[in-house]
């Protein structure tokens, strides 16, 4: 099965490219039309006696490169195959096409393509008389002792300090020079549960369930260490033990939390929790992201990358862009949690007795009770398994209530108003909000004068109205439709019960439901199956009739 959305590999990032400029939101970038082969996207509204600036690298890492072209960031991003270098000629084209006299400065990863042939192309444009200067990241850390530490996603900070100088109208030396410091300033780490998916290939499954790899490179490479972990805060407390032994004594920085592409938006701001309540977090002044700054296609990971700060820094981090990939930089301010008020009210009453009450929902919640394995059994087939857990739930909180005098039984119309406020509370899902819906809307018909029975149906409707199941839909209203009705129409509680039953056995022959889980399996599972909400009502009134 292929884990890839794609049309053509072949075609797969020139594709890409091409989308990623229709909706680029400042349309202000372009790509060079040189060759198929080479893949430069620049931006339309540069001005040549400004230092351009050039970065690139394999595709796979969106937004990097070419997100971040734009005012205040790169002036162009070449873009190589999945994960592979560009060429030499593909960069050159790049250089030769934006370079004025004020030069030009390439920002590169610490992987050998890149330095090759960024390099090889850096140096037969200065024969061809360009000034052109270039700088390395190397902000992964992960490797302490690995001579040429990989460049990872401190390559966008390094991007956009020296876009910022350059739109300053910064000289190159002076631009290549605050871009140094940047880099020096910058470290980074990463982790993983596992490696991308690569375009038509199938996964290396180099781990096994319940560890993470820390340092696993942007390309799939191994990291450092596995950890026989994917606890959140055991893995951040690992990665920011090493970044803070970075920072020196007294001085903030920004954090930028990446996202390598295949953690969810609820994991990332977890990780910012996290990392916050580090020790790492009392150096945090401002933060960047979370967000997807440096992928690596979906990788199930993520990395944390620090970087000093200076005046200069954080001035040129604030500074605004025009690029769709960028993440603005915030203070970052501890929130703190504001008072308020509990919005349940529960209604007022007087615990009362009335005999006869207690003795209708004693039977009532003891069925119940007594159901809840057979309706589990029942809703396993349709739903999720849950529904006499629920049902017993409900019934188990009003039992103990009853068994310890805390109920208005002799004022029917506050007993049902409090049933439904007991049922919201302890019945999951949306079965405890709907019969919560129904006693409560009942409750309130019934003090307004209507009798018992047309307070029940209103109840329904109300129900109905709210949950959008109506009769067929194949849910407990098949049974508590036709009893109610029964009810109404003054039929004694045995011609009740049958009505109940009738209406719970219709639903075994339903051949689809239009509310609940069940409504997304087919004919063939529930043929023959009673909606296990239906089942409840049947028997609760088959033992009132027993009464």
């Amino acid at each position: 099965m292929s884990h890839f959305f794609m049309n053509d590999k072949n075609h797969l990032v020139n594709e890409a490219i091409e989308g990623l400029i229709q909706s680029a939101p400042y349309h202000n970038i372009s790509r060079l039309e040189v060759d198929e082969d080479i893949r430069v996207v620049v931006r339309r509204d540069w001005d040549k006696t400004r230092v351009a600036l050039i970065s690139g690298g394999g595709s796979g890492h969106e937004p990097a490169h070419a997100g971040f072209v734009g005012k205040g960031m790169l002036t162009a991003a070449v873009c190589g195959d999945i994960f592979a270098s560009p060429s030499v000629d593909a960069v050159l084209s790049a250089i030769v096409n934006v370079t004025g006299e004020a030069g030009c400065l390439l920002i590169i990863k610490n992987y050998t393509g890149d330095r090759l042939n960024f390099g090889l192309a850096a140096e037969k444009a200065r024969g061809m008389g360009y000034k052109v200067s270039m700088v390395i990241v190397r902000d992964d850390i992960a490797l302490p002792d690995n001579p040429q530490p990989r460049g990872i996603a401190g390559t966008v900070l390094v991007h956009k300090v020296a876009g910022y100088a350059a739109e300053q109208g910064q000289t190159l030396e002076q631009v290549t020079q605050l871009a140094e410091q940047t880099i020096e300033a910058t470290a980074s780490i990463g982790l993983a549960f596992a490696t991308c998916h690569l375009p038509g290939e199938d996964r290396d499954e180099r781990l096994n369930a319940g560890e993470s790899e820390l340092g696993m490179g942007i390309h799939g490479e191994p990291g450092v260490t596995t950890l026989a972990t994917q606890n959140s805060r055991e893995i951040v407390a690992a990665m920011s033990e090493k970044l803070l032994a970075r920072i020196p004594q007294g001085k903030q920085v920004v954090l930028l939390l990446n996202n390598l592409g295949g953690f969810s938006m609820l994991e990332m701001a977890l990780l910012v929790r996290e990392t916050l309540a580090s020790p790492l977090g009392k150096q945090v002044s401002h933060l960047i992201g979370p967000a997807t700054l440096v992928s690596a296609l979906d990788m199930k990971g993520f990395s944390l990358t620090t970087l000093v700060l200076s005046p200069v820094l954080e001035k040129a981090l604030a500074a605004p862009v025009e690029t769709s990939g960028w993440q603005p930089m915030f203070k970052y301010q501890a929130a703190e949690r504001l008072a308020g008020k509990k919005s349940r009210v529960q209604s007022a009453f007087t615990p009362s007795e009335n005999q006869q009450n207690a003795r209708l929902l004693r039977t009532i919640c003891h069925t119940l009770v007594a159901l809840e394995n057979q309706l589990n059994q029942l809703d396993a087939k349709v739903g999720d398994g849950d529904t006499g857990s629920t049902f017993a739930a409900g019934a188990g909180r009003l039992l103990n209530a009853l068994d310890n005098r805390r109920l208005p039984l002799n004022e029917t119309d506050k007993l049902l108003i409090h049933i439904g406020e007991q049922l919201a509370l302890v019945m999951g899902g949306s079965s405890g909000v709907l019969m919560s819906i129904m006693f409560t809307s009942a409750g309130q018909k019934l003090s307004e004068g209507a009798s018992f029975a047309d307070a029940l149906a209103y109840g329904l409707e109300r129900m109905q109205h709210y949950g959008g199941a109506r009769p067929g839909h194949r849910t407990m209203i098949d049974a508590l439709d036709p009893a109610f009705k029964a009810l109404q129409q003054g039929a004694s509680l045995s011609e009740i019960a049958a009505a109940a039953r009738q209406g719970a056995e219709s639903t075994a022959t339903m051949k689809s439901a239009k509310a609940g889980r069940s409504s997304y399996l087919n004919a063939h599972s529930l043929d023959g199956i009673k909606d296990p909400g239906a089942s409840a009502v049947e028997h609760v009134f088959a033992a009132l009739a027993k009464e």
